[in-house]
């Protein structure tokens, strides 16, 4: 269970950054209209990690879900914000879900 509330967390999290690129790039009116997209992606995030880390290791869940917006956030960003994506990135992210894994497996509480 909370395994699934920390992936939900971690795409809303990915949504909050979306949001936040588009607010930047849009004018008018739709600029607050995706601040408030990035507000409420925020909210449900930051809700479900608090319920997700409950039952689990506050570090573990933690990283997790900063490891799931990081890799979320690299693929969005590639493909509706053209960013490039270059084996240097590649390799980082590669450390960052190895250090996600490595604190899985020595956390206390193992989910």
């Amino acid at each position: 269970m909370n395994r699934n509330l920390l992936l939900v967390a971690g795409l809303f999290e990915v949504g909050f950054a979306a949001c936040l690129c588009m607010a930047k790039l849009a004018t008018g009116m739709s600029t607050m209209l995706w601040v408030i997209g990035f507000l409420s992606t925020l909210a449900i995030s930051i809700y479900l990690l608090n319920k997700a880390v409950k039952d689990i290791s506050f570090a573990a869940g933690f990283a997790t879900w900063a490891g799931f917006g990081a890799l979320g956030s690299l693929m969005v960003g590639s493909v509706l914000f053209v960013n490039p994506i270059d084996v240097v990135r590649l390799l980082f992210i590669y450390a960052l879900i190895a250090s996600i894994t490595g604190l899985r497996m020595v956390a206390k509480t193992m989910f």
